[in-house]
Formats: C-alpha cells, sequence, structure tokens
C-alpha cells in the first residue's frame, strides 16, 4: 500500500478513493482482531451495553467476572449515535446485550451481526436514587438469568450505596439553598431538578424540537417566574440553554447524564454528586451576578440623586443671587 502511494505522479481519484477504502478495511478489521484477541484470551462472558450508564452498573454489579464492551460515546445522546463497523463486531461476540430502548439502531446492529445473544432492554430512567435502584436490579437480574452469574453481595453494596448518596444529596441541596428557587430545566433533567427541591418554573425539550412558540413561552414563564438557572443536558447540546440564559438574565449549567464524561465520574452516583456541585456553583454566580445587578442599579440611583441635587443648589445659587441683585 505504501508502494502505491508514492508511485511518481498525482494519484488519480480512483486510486485515492481505492487507498482510502483500504485504509478502512485494514482499521475494521484490525479492531475485529483485537475483539477477538479479547475474547479468546479470557473466558469471561462478554456485556455490550449501549451506553456508558449500563456499563457502569455492570461493572459495579459483576466486577471482572465479565468484560464490558460500551458502544456510545458519553459524549452524545445514544438516539443520535451513528454506528461503526467496530459495533457490529462487538455485538457478533457478545453473550449478553443491555440496552435503554430508546436507541433507534439496536435491531439493525444486531441483524447485521448475526449475533444470537439476547438483548435486555432495561427501560426508564436513571438520575435519581429511586429509579437508579431499579435499574440495578433490572441489570443484576440479567445477569443472573442469561450468564448465571450471582451477584446479590454486589447488588445489596449497590443499592445501599445508592440510599448514601441520596441523603448526601438531600443535605447538599439544603446547605446549598435549592429548595424553591425557580429554574428553567431541559426535559432531561427535570426529574432530578425536581428531586433537588428547585422550583421548575419552564420546561424545554430538545433543541430540534423546540418550535419559535415553544421557545417564546419558556422565555415568558422564566421571565415573570424570575428564574435564576438555566439548566442544559450536556449529550443534548448548550447552545439552547444559553440563548435563554442570555435573553432572561440567568445563568446557564450543563449537567451530564451520564459516567465519564468527567474524571472521577465512574457510575450514576458519582454522576449525581458532579452534577449537585455544578448546580451549586452556578447558583453562587447566579446570586453574586444579582448582588452585582443590585449594587450598579444602588450606584446609579445615588449617581442621579447627586446630579438632581447638584443641580437644585446651583438653581438655588442663582435665585439667591438674582434676588439679592434686585435689591440692591
Amino acid at each position: 500500500m505504501v508502494h502505491f502511494l508514492l508511485r511518481i505522479g498525482a494519484p488519480s481519484m480512483r486510486h485515492v478513493k481505492t487507498t482510502l477504502f483500504i485504509i478502512i478495511l485494514l482499521a475494521a478489521c484490525m479492531f475485529s482482531t483485537a475483539l477477538h484477541v479479547h475474547a479468546s484470551s479470557t473466558d469471561k462472558p462478554i456485556v455490550v451495553t449501549t451506553t456508558t450508564v449500563l456499563e457502569s452498573i455492570v461493572k459495579d454489579l459483576a466486577g471482572d467476572k465479565v468484560s464490558v464492551i460500551v458502544i456510545a460515546s458519553p459524549a452524545i445522546c445514544p438516539a443520535h449515535y451513528d454506528v461503526r463497523p467496530s459495533d457490529v463486531e462487538a455485538f457478533r461476540i457478545a453473550d449478553l446485550i443491555l440496552a435503554h430502548g430508546f436507541e433507534p439502531w439496536i435491531e439493525d446492529l444486531k441483524k447485521a451481526s448475526g449475533s444470537e445473544a439476547p438483548i435486555v432492554y432495561i427501560k426508564g430512567p436513571w438520575n435519581m436514587p429511586g429509579p437508579l435502584k431499579q435499574r440495578y436490579s433490572e441489570v443484576a437480574d440479567a445477569i443472573e438469568e442469561h450468564l448465571g452469574i450471582s451477584v446479590s453481595d454486589k447488588l445489596s453494596k449497590s443499592l445501599s450505596k445508592i440510599d448514601e448518596v441520596k441523603q448526601w444529596l438531600q443535605r447538599f441541596a439544603e446547605e446549598h439553598g435549592f429548595k424553591d428557587t425557580p429554574v428553567v430545566s431541559m426535559l432531561w433533567q427535570k426529574s432530578f431538578i425536581s428531586f433537588l427541591g428547585f422550583k421548575i418554573v419552564a420546561v424545554y425539550r430538545s433543541p430540534e424540537m423546540v418550535s419559535a412558540k415553544e421557545y417564546s413561552e419558556v422565555v415568558e414563564n422564566a421571565t415573570k417566574y424570575g428564574a435564576v438557572l438555566v439548566i442544559d443536558n450536556l449529550q443534548s447540546g448548550v447552545e439552547l440553554g444559553e440563548k435563554i440564559a442570555s435573553e432572561v438574565g440567568a445563568v446557564e449549567v450543563a449537567l451530564t447524564n451520564f459516567p465519564r464524561t468527567a474524571p472521577g465520574l465512574n457510575n450514576v452516583t458519582e454522576v449525581m454528586k458532579y452534577n449537585a456541585k455544578l448546580l451549586a456553583k452556578a447558583l453562587e454566580e447566579a446570586t453574586a451576578m444579582k448582588e452585582k445587578t443590585i449594587l450598579e442599579r444602588e450606584m446609579s440611583f445615588w449617581r442621579n440623586t447627586t446630579y438632581i441635587l447638584t443641580v437644585l443648589v446651583i438653581a438655588l445659587g442663582l435665585t439667591l443671587t438674582y434676588i439679592v441683585l434686585r435689591k440692591r
């Protein structure tokens, strides 16, 4: 291939396309070989998960008893993920596939791979302690049923940890004054924001779904109720939230719904704590911005008052001077 690329003369478009195809094919083959080596070098069952949410739950429950391959990057919405040739191979070697149910590419990927692995759908929200405990229990059932691995001890510890994080979140929310603070929230963060005690005055959907009318209603309600934060969903994009925040004079903050979007975020409970800290920081910024606005208004008031008094004093001085001169 190197000899082909170094031939004398400019390569034709056909040759360029052929070379690119060969490179892509070799890359896919190399990844396929790597997966083969991974699969053959261990007797551990292979669990393929569509997201880092499910990946983190499997790792918390099964640990080193299984090997886990995750498909979609945590930086984007899984529903908008574009599958790659390597994903076909991952499905092909899987012993168990876990998905949420909102990924439109699952069935096509399974068909293309010829995989005989069962697909278990772990449906429902996961960004609140209660629903998260349910997701852990469902994944534990899938692992035991399809792989024959008991994870009851790890499940018990994981559920206890979620309860601890729930209490931590409640204390943190109270300490930082979250309760009844008016905010605007992206739909996918609404349940978590409500759990923390914020007062949601407006909700917006994914940017591609928001009409001009819906946008106007969000801005109107945010202004009417004095929203101090606009809470975005990182995986859905932040441009719309930033625009709303700028228009209503609020602070925009983007939360994540997926582990591994920042260092140390190894599972969903860590994501919850991370998001709570982001909210506290944003609320501090909003408070400082409000205090700055109040101070600027007060300075403007006293500046205008001083100007008016100065004018009055000058006018009074001129009047007195005129009166004195008249009497002479």
